[in-house]
């Protein structure tokens, strides 16, 4: 710009010199030191020509400016997700064209010019909103990465964000289920303290049953009733239009930088909540853009204009009666799970977003994790250990046990006894003793009867008798004996006994 407006002020002086001065082309190109063809310019027009600028050559990218265009061109009929960014660009460079090594900022300056002139860079304008408290919350589902027990597992995370305050609600699923999304909901709403009037979604799946013309949606049965329950209002994004919930984007990609980076490690699901739930909590110190309180703060102000809190929360839990099979399973679903009941009973199963809880005659008798998975086996040890101390030789071969060992509840240790315990008592009764001991486990808890199996090999021993002393040790109460002063033992003394009496009795046997 200074330099259009300096060509500008050069203009107005060759102009009034030549009019008012000098008078001819050479004189004010000589007085003014500039060419007769920037003279005649000014005469011509008081603002300068703006000429288009030289294309300069470009000796390091033109080797490989054909291969940046035909993966351009390509993208004009990629999805829009699954189109080459600079970096991508960059990476098949080095790859594909080791031999023209070229700088990352170059590709990425070269990349964005030719994305405006294709027409694959729109940068749209975007109106800013204003929400009162308390107004409106945006949901969304996203994805990331843990690991749980040391395996790395993909999750599927609901996000709640507060429009006024910023407050944000994370909680991961292993499945995007409307069991999850419904449980999510209301762990959301007791994490703020209150329901928003107003909650805003994409058309997911969960809430959705089809999209109808315009702002018109057929919704599910069970979401109806569930928002009808916690009595507040919704409204679906356009399709395609991500950029009408834009406060929960921008959320979960700050939360995904901040909270998921590394990548989080955890024991199990309930532990990473746990961590999540925490980082929820720590967020509430961040201050966002434009707001001149911290979220914390911005939440207490929101949180007394919230609907309250129902009564009682919704019910997500699916019932089923379904009968223990003769291999000590119900099926639940389309999955089997492991309960310690006789064949034939009854029972009650629970299903919820995360476990299969069976129950009979109002007693819990079995919870497992639930599995999302089809026709599978999910069972526990502990549900057959009756049956194997009956039939002890079904426990090799038996798919609890295996599965105790996938998920790390039969420790090498545990080999180490029962094949010792075998050698002992041989086959049989070793293998009802190691039953034995597990049914120990229930009373103990397994930690417990792990050390103490652990105890027992570390002494050499591999015997029962020993890992059930360990296991009572902790629990027998040895009373310390009481000091004694000293004397007071005195009044206990006696004087020694006399054998006098015996001698005569000897003296009289000796005469006969």
């Amino acid at each position: 710009m200074r330099r259009r407006r300096a060509t500008v002020e050069l203009f107005e002086v060759i102009r009034r010199e030549y009019e008012f001065g000098i008078g001819t082309i050479q004189g004010v190109a000589k007085k003014l030191r500039v060419h007769r063809r920037l003279v005649r310019e000014a005469l011509k027009a008081a603002v300068p020509v703006q000429k288009p600028p030289l294309l300069r050559p470009r000796p390091v990218m033109g080797p490989v400016v054909d291969f940046i265009d035909a993966a351009l061109a390509v993208d004009l009929q990629a999805p829009r997700k699954q189109r080459h960014t600079a970096h991508r660009i960059f990476v098949r460079l080095c790859q594909e064209r080791p031999a023209w090594p070229v700088a990352e900022s170059t590709v990425r300056q070269y990349v964005r010019e030719r994305k405006r002139a294709l027409g694959l860079s729109v940068r749209e304008t975007f109106v800013p909103q204003h929400y009162p408290w308390a107004s409106e919350a945006q949901v969304d589902w996203y994805e990331a990465v843990a690991e749980l027990a040391g395996e790395r597992v993909r999750l599927f995370v609901f996000a709640m964000r507060s429009m006024a305050s910023g407050g944000a609600f994370h909680r991961a699923y292993l499945h995007a289920t409307q069991q999850a999304f419904l449980d999510a909901h209301e762990h959301a709403f007791a994490y703020f303290g209150g329901v928003f009037p107003l909650l805003r979604y994409d058309n997911l799946g969960s809430a959705v049953k089809r999209v109808l013309q315009g702002s018109r949606r057929e919704e599910t049965a069970r979401f109806v009733a569930f928002r009808s329950h916690w009595r507040y209002a919704a409204e679906f994004c356009t399709p395609g239009e991500g950029h009408e919930k834009g406060g929960v984007e921008g959320e979960v990609g700050t939360f995904r930088r901040n909270h998921w980076v590394p990548v989080p490690q955890a024991q199990d699901l309930a532990a990473l909540n746990a961590q999540l739930l925490q980082a929820c909590h720590d967020d509430e110190a961040r201050t966002v853009t434009g707001h001149p309180q911290t979220v914390g703060a911005g939440l207490l102000l929101e949180r007394p204009r919230l609907l309250p809190l129902a009564e009682e929360p919704f019910d997500l839990v699916e019932v089923s009666f379904p009968t223990v099979n003769t291999l000590g399973c119900v099926k639940v679903r389309t999955n089997a799970y492991s309960c310690p009941m006789r064949a034939g009973s009854v029972v009650q199963a629970h299903l919820s977003a995360t476990t299969v809880t069976i129950s009979y005659e109002g007693r819990c008798v079995a919870t497992h994790q639930r599995s999302y998975g089809r026709y599978q086996d999910v069972m526990d040890l502990e549900h057959y250990l009756e049956v194997l101390g009956r039939k002890p030789g079904a426990l090799a071969g038996s798919k609890p046990l295996d599965q105790w060992r996938t998920q790390g509840r039969w420790p090498a240790s545990y080999d180490t006894l029962w094949q010792g315990l075998i050698e002992r008592l041989g086959k049989p009764e070793g293998t009802k003793e190691m039953v034995r001991l597990l049914q120990m486990g229930r009373t103990h808890g397994e930690l417990a009867l792990r050390r103490a199996v652990d105890a027992t090999i570390a002494l050499g021993c591999q015997d029962g008798a020993a890992v059930r002393h360990l296991l009572a040790a902790a629990h027998l109460e040895h009373r310390p004996v009481a000091p004694l002063q000293l004397g007071m033992l005195a009044r206990f003394d006696r004087p020694l006994p006399s054998v006098s009496d015996y001698d005569q009795l000897l003296a009289v046997g000796a005469g006969r």
